[in-house]
């Protein structure tokens, strides 16, 4: 047991950041989670202001989920817990680190820049150059920027109906990020990083009858064990970001593996349920052992 007091910023009530809390108690006797829409910035005072207590007097922070949903808002959150970070608190992972995968273009450019192999990609406000993507692609599949679990995406085949489908994505979505639909044989991987170090992988199989293997579609977790190759692309996508804890999303494809993204906070309930691993108790030991040395 130590005296260190660390913050969880999380969903109140959601199971993950709730396991995160109660693994940080359990090692520390201190138990808080933050909800970001609950924080104050007050730069007049240099404070943020969670209730009563400032939260850069904390020893520490772990940024399990900084919003329900992706969107431009959790930027802004973001860059409010910069102000912890300037006086000198820890924070996992970094919020600069975090800013940089929120938005899928932003991570994409990320890893195309890293040479990562990823699937063929086109993003334009142009429905013209959208309606050729997809006569190019065959089938593309399309993606909001700020999305998670494939929710807002959508498939749109070549075909008499392709015009009037990317006018539709096109009016909640005017920025369209479009890519290649990819035979992934029912699976794709998620490659579990701590510290930069491979912990473990699992797959996401699909529940049948859908294109995507999420877990929100209806996917099961199963083991996988990769080859040190894979794990070696795995490594090499996660690194430019410097994060303490995430997934790296690898599909197994026709032309080799693929990466489609790499998470900002990576899952805890695939590493229980396709690892047999305890994620929350395994970066709390991570986070104490940073800000101890």
């Amino acid at each position: 047991m130590t005296d260190l007091r660390i913050g969880v910023i999380g969903i109140p009530g959601k199971w993950s950041t709730e396991a995160l809390a109660d693994a940080v108690a359990a090692r520390t006797g201190f138990r808080l989670v933050i909800d970001m829409a609950q924080v104050v910035l007050d730069l007049s005072t240099g404070r943020l202001l969670h209730g009563d207590l400032d939260l850069c007097e904390l020893d520490g922070l772990i940024v399990k989920k900084i919003a329900e949903v992706y969107s431009p808002h959790a930027l802004d959150r973001l860059e409010m817990l910069r102000l912890a970070e300037a006086r000198g608190v820890r924070v996992f992972s970094r919020p600069e680190a975090i800013l940089r995968l929120i938005d899928r273009l932003a991570c994409t450019m990320s890893l195309t820049l890293a040479g990562t192999p990823m699937p063929d990609t086109v993003v334009t406000e142009d429905p013209g150059k959208a309606r050729e993507a997809v006569r190019v692609f065959g089938t593309a599949v399309f993606k909001p920027l700020y999305s998670t679990k494939a929710r807002g995406m959508c498939l749109i085949p070549d075909g008499p109906d392709a015009a009037a489908e990317i006018a539709t994505f096109a009016a909640d979505n005017p920025v369209m990020y479009i890519q290649k639909k990819l035979n992934l044989s029912g699976q794709d991987l998620g490659m579990v990083f701590l510290g930069g170090d491979h912990l473990c992988t699992y797959a996401r199989v699909s529940g049948g009858g859908t294109w995507n293997t999420t877990i929100h579609s209806g996917g099961k977790y199963a083991p996988f064990t990769p080859d040190p190759a894979l794990i070696a692309l795995g490594r090499k996508a996660q690194a430019p970001f410097g994060l303490a804890f995430t997934t790296v999303d690898i599909a197994l494809t026709d032309d080799g593996p693929i990466v489609f993204e790499v998470s900002a906070f990576g899952g805890f309930r695939g590493v229980r349920d396709g690892c047999g691993m305890d994620a929350a108790a395994l970066l709390t030991d991570h986070v104490l052992a940073r800000i101890t040395a």
